[in-house]
């Protein structure tokens, strides 16, 4: 079983009344800096096995405090974490986009959507649900069952992520809220994924550590009347 922190990168300029997209050079704000310090702090006691990255700058930007104190530990840039390529609709605010007849079907039925010279959300959840799998077996094949690992991505990514693990249609996936540096846990078994965590902006996410001693039931087992 691997465990996978998914964290949204922290704020920026544009983040809220602009679609930033793949928009080159654009960092952290202070807000999204002092964000990013904190989540650091929050995510000291976990024994990460690896870190993985959208090649974005407000990503990377998000990670280099949670790096800064793992003796040299680095990031993986990987693309499939990258941001949706929203393509004409880039860097346009969103009260603008609204007007589009479009708008409509990336509420409505996301699935659909295919961005004018861009991609469709689709797309997107393919790309980075497949990146998910890919790693799960890596990370777990060179650290073992219990790895935890971090991958620092965007809004609509981790959301296509999350309601794959759901086992959600992907047109109900505008349901699910990721604000700025939050954390989503997701724990994958052999037989089927676990959501520990949605969207958690709280203080103490040292309950991840996996427990010294053995379960009595199997990984891929749901506790039965909820557990504690």
């Amino acid at each position: 079983m691997t465990t996978l922190v998914l964290v949204r990168h922290g704020r920026t300029p544009l983040t809220g009344p602009v679609l930033a997209g793949w928009t080159p050079d654009l960092h952290l704000d202070a807000e999204g800096s002092a964000q990013a310090t904190e989540l650091a702090r929050r995510l000291a006691p976990i024994p990460f096995a690896a870190f993985v990255s959208s090649p974005l700058d407000r990503c990377l930007d998000t990670l280099a405090p949670i790096l800064a104190t793992r003796d040299g530990a680095g990031a993986t840039v990987d693309d499939r974490f990258g941001e949706c390529r929203y393509g004409a609709w880039t860097g346009k605010t969103l009260k603008e986009l609204a007007k589009d007849p479009m708008w409509k079907v990336v509420q409505n039925h996301p699935s659909a959507a295919i961005f004018p010279d861009g991609e469709s959300l689709a797309g997107v959840q393919a790309r980075a649900v497949a990146a998910v799998r890919d790693w799960n077996a890596r990370i777990g094949a060179e650290h073992g069952a219990n790895a935890i690992w971090l991958a620092c991505s965007h809004g609509d990514v981790i959301k296509a992520i999350v309601a794959d693990a759901l086992g959600m249609h992907l047109d109900l996936f505008q349901r699910i809220v990721i604000g700025t540096c939050s954390a989503t846990v997701i724990q994958y078994t052999d037989l089927r994924p676990f959501v520990v965590k949605v969207n958690d902006t709280g203080d103490d996410l040292s309950a991840l550590v996996p427990p010294k001693r053995r379960r009595r039931r199997t990984a891929s087992d749901a506790t039965v009347g909820g557990g504690r």
